[in-house]
Parts: C-alpha cells; sequence; structure tokens
C-alpha cells in the first residue's frame, strides 16, 4: 500500500522592502527641482564658479595655494552647501508647504519609498552641480596638479550625499527649511567650521574634505577629521537623516496636519 506524502505548506510571503526606488516619485521629484527658478540658481553658481575659475587663470595664473583657495573655500565651503539646501529642500519642501503632499501620500507607495526616492533625486541633481563643476574648474585653474581637481570633486560629490540626506529631513521638519538650510550652510559650515577648531569635527565640509585628502596628492588637501572617522560621521549623517525623514513623513495625515 503507497502512501502519499503530504505537500509541503507554502512559503511564507517576502516582507516588502522597505525603501524602493519609485520611477514616478523621481519623475515629479526632478521637474519640481529643475523648475525654473530652481533651475536658474542652480546653473548660477557653478557658472560663477567656472567663471572665477578662467578670470584667475587668465589675469593671475593660479598656482596651487590660489587652486586649493577657490576650491576649498568657495566652492566646497558655499558653492556645494548652497546646491544641496536647493536641491534637498527643493525634493519635498514645496510639497508640504503648498499640501500637494497629501495626493502623493494618497497613493500606494510607502512613506520610505518616497523619502529613498527624492534622496536619491536630490543626491544626483546636487552631484551634477557640484561635483562636476568642481572637476571643471580645478582643471583649468592648475590643470588637476596634485590630483587637487579630482580630489575636490570627490569631496564635493561625498558632500552632496550628506548635505542631501540632512536638507531634505529639514525638509519635513519645518516650513521653513530654506532658511534653516541658509543658516546651517553660511553660518556653521561656511563660518564656525572653518574657523572654530571644536566645531569642524561636526562639519560635513571637513568630513568631505578627509576623503579628498585620501584621493589627492599628499599635503594638497587638508582637513582637521581624520579619515576613519569621517567616514563614520557621513554615514551615521546619512542613514539617521534619512530614516528620520521617513518617520516624520509618516507622521503626516492626508489632511496635511502633523
Amino acid at each position: 500500500m503507497s502512501t502519499t506524502t503530504p505537500a509541503a505548506p507554502p512559503a511564507p510571503p517576502r516582507a516588502p522592502k522597505a525603501a524602493r526606488f519609485h520611477p514616478t516619485v523621481a519623475r515629479l521629484t526632478y521637474r519640481a527641482l529643475l523648475g525654473r527658478r530652481r533651475a536658474l540658481i542652480l546653473f548660477a553658481l557653478p557658472t560663477l564658479l567656472v567663471v572665477l575659475a578662467i578670470a584667475v587663470r587668465a589675469l593671475a595664473n593660479a598656482d596651487d595655494s590660489t587652486a586649493g583657495g577657490i576650491l576649498g573655500g568657495f566652492a566646497l565651503g558655499t558653492m556645494v552647501p548652497l546646491i544641496g539646501v536647493i536641491a534637498g529642500t527643493g525634493a519635498i519642501g514645496p510639497e508640504i508647504d503648498d499640501g500637494s503632499v497629501v495626493y502623493l501620500l494618497a497613493k500606494p507607495v510607502t512613506r520610505p519609498t518616497i523619502i529613498f526616492t527624492k534622496l536619491l533625486v536630490a543626491i544626483g541633481v546636487t552631484v551634477v552641480f557640484s561635483s562636476l563643476p568642481v572637476l571643471l574648474a580645478g582643471y583649468l585653474l592648475n590643470g588637476n596638479s596634485q590630483q587637487m581637481a579630482v580630489g575636490y570633486a570627490v569631496a564635493a560629490a561625498i558632500a552632496s550625499v550628506a548635505y542631501s540626506a540632512l536638507f531634505l529631513l529639514f525638509g519635513t521638519l519645518t516650513r521653513h527649511a530654506v532658511v534653516f538650510g541658509l543658516v546651517y550652510a553660511l553660518v556653521w559650515e561656511a563660518l564656525m567650521g572653518t574657523l572654530i577648531p571644536g566645531a569642524k569635527t561636526l562639519s560635513v565640509q571637513q568630513w568631505a574634505l578627509a576623503v579628498g585628502q585620501r584621493v589627492a596628492a599628499e599635503g594638497a588637501i587638508t582637513s582637521d577629521v581624520g579619515l576613519p572617522t569621517a567616514i563614520c560621521l557621513l554615514v551615521g549623517l546619512t542613514v539617521v537623516a534619512t530614516w528620520y525623514a521617513g518617520r516624520r513623513l509618516k507622521s503626516l495625515t492626508l489632511t496635511g496636519e502633523e
């Protein structure tokens, strides 16, 4: 007498991923970021950097010291954070301000997916409008002597990731995200993070410079933060800011009230 083996129970369904890229959300975010007003500002800052590099090279025949001052002072210290403010806050802030975010929240898309997608878009825009112009300006200034152009471009790309996550979080925390972002970028990063020794450790600019220092020739780029510490802080800030932005977005109701 033959016996039949009972069928194995079906495998439990896999849990959906917490954060995935959503093309529709990305397309809407790109459209918002590259609108007329924001696009003008995004193009103006890199254009100013390139024009400045051309003028300095033509008039003063810039050496490595001059190139480092422009790339580290203006580009990484001012331009990159400002572009991060525009891209990071603009990825979600306007939707929360005008209430249109409720239409997005009503769709069958998880809040972490929305935040993750918007973060990737903000990072992409920030990298394109900061890292590439820094690389071009570096070559114009000193022909990438001592790998300075590449080092500062890598630092700008690394900083773009952290800035995008931080300013995206600002966009979910307050309706005045641009103001808070400008205060952070211009007061903390450009002023305190450069002049006050203790504040340098908590500066995204210094963390990114630590990575750029490793890429460039020895002594070409300097940072007040060690590379292991910088990497830990960069990863920690990006992960925590992204996670908490998702939590904040979950707290929004479909009436647009918290």
